[in-house]
């Protein structure tokens, strides 16, 4: 298997200077575990997915940290949450920094557990799949980017001989019974099959819980249930509107979109890329990989820009807004290779300052669409 150097590799190798404990997050199969193992070969490893040795770390936390030869990667550390008590008396007595390296797959519920337990002593990064540039191959033809969208961004249908298809069925099962029952015991996996797949052709929309409870014939707060397991294990992720009252921020209503389009277009059961383009979902798909690339861009690098989207009473939208603190990148993201002017007409009704304005498109060349706004290839955005 070939490994794929990842962009967070150098704020990794700074952290584990500066603090005794780093976790790195992040959905299941991205790549968390060969990241550290290949960053530091040297380091004791131990995979609390082993039954026997999360039993032993269940039964006897303080012994099971005592006997870990240190420095030392755990795996899975949610498994064991009660691991990190210990941990932290580990750090208090002996603080040198760099002897714990933890990985976790439901990223709320670890980043809790660390900010409750391990405040002051641990760094936290995440991971998702790969972004194009860490692939080092940027398409710039349309055929050449769907190809990848369907492909999909984990690295082994990207650096294995393994059809996409299969790995994101055993991918669905997998992350099903192991993270979903992890999480809470979901009784009716056919429903919750279906919410997914509903909830796949919703994204670049407004979440509408009521629809989606009616739609997949549960009830609203189970919406809301199997939302949060989604949210927390990345499958999904929330895009939140930008308001200048911090509050409307978090209690308006997201966008939803998958943290990989190789599973979300096998939700949708899209298998090639002329099916895909053929379809209606092939806009919005383009949409999802576009603000992945910006998420994973702003994650790996460790920028601390947040991400929006606008949206306004008088109907005034924008797909994506990067908050970098002193100013604003405000995207509207089409899937065509054809320019309009219209296409700025949202851009230049938007009210933030200072900001660059721009339509991300499939068009290869920078073209003006009006002033102070200009027509860009996507992947200008990286």
């Amino acid at each position: 298997m070939n490994y794929i150097h990842r962009t967070l590799e150098s704020s990794l190798l700074k952290a584990v200077k500066q603090f005794p404990a780093v976790v790195l997050t992040g959905p299941r199969q991205t790549g968390k575990s060969t990241l550290l193992r290949q960053l530091f070969p040297d380091y004791h490893y131990v995979t609390l997915d082993d039954l026997n040795m999360r039993t032993q770390a269940k039964a006897d936390p303080a012994f099971f940290i005592s006997t870990l030869k240190i420095p030392v990667i755990i795996d899975e550390i949610q498994y064991v949450p009660e691991l990190l008590s210990y941990i932290k008396i580990h750090i208090d007595n002996d603080r040198v920094n760099g002897r714990f390296l933890l990985t976790g797959s439901q990223i709320f519920n670890v980043m809790q557990g660390m900010s409750e337990t391990l405040a002051g002593r641990v760094a936290l990064f995440e991971l998702l799949p790969l972004s194009f540039r860490e692939l080092g191959n940027i398409p710039k033809e349309v055929t050449m980017c769907y190809e990848q969208i369907i492909k999909g961004f984990y690295p082994a249908p990207n650096t294995q001989e393994i059809d996409e298809q299969f790995f994101y069925s055993a991918y669905l099962s997998t992350y099903i019974e192991r993270d979903v029952r992890q999480i809470t015991n979901i009784q009716n996996i056919p429903s919750f099959k279906r919410f997914l797949s509903l909830l796949a052709g919703r994204v670049g929309n407004l979440l509408n819980m009521k629809e989606l409870a009616n739609d997949c014939g549960i009830s609203l707060p189970t919406v809301k249930s199997w939302l949060a397991i989604l949210e927390s294990s990345r499958i999904i992720y929330l895009l939140r509107p930008y308001y200048k009252n911090w509050g409307k921020r978090l209690i308006k209503t997201p966008k939803v979109y998958f943290t990989d389009t190789g599973l979300l277009a096998y939700l949708l059961r899209y298998q090639n890329v002329d099916t895909l383009l053929a379809g209606p979902m092939a806009g919005a798909i383009f949409e999802n990989m576009v603000v992945m690339e910006a998420l994973k861009d702003n994650l790996a690098r460790c920028t601390g820009n947040e991400l929006y989207f606008y949206r306004d009473s008088n109907q005034v939208e924008a797909d994506l807004i990067i908050d970098k603190g002193q100013s604003f990148d405000v995207y509207e993201i089409k899937a065509t290779q054809t320019i309009q002017s219209a296409f700025s007409r949202n851009l230049k009704l938007i009210d933030i300052q200072p900001a660059v304005k721009k339509v991300l498109t499939l068009h290869p060349q920078v073209l003006p669409v009006q002033t102070g706004i200009t027509a860009e290839p996507w992947w200008s955005i990286l």
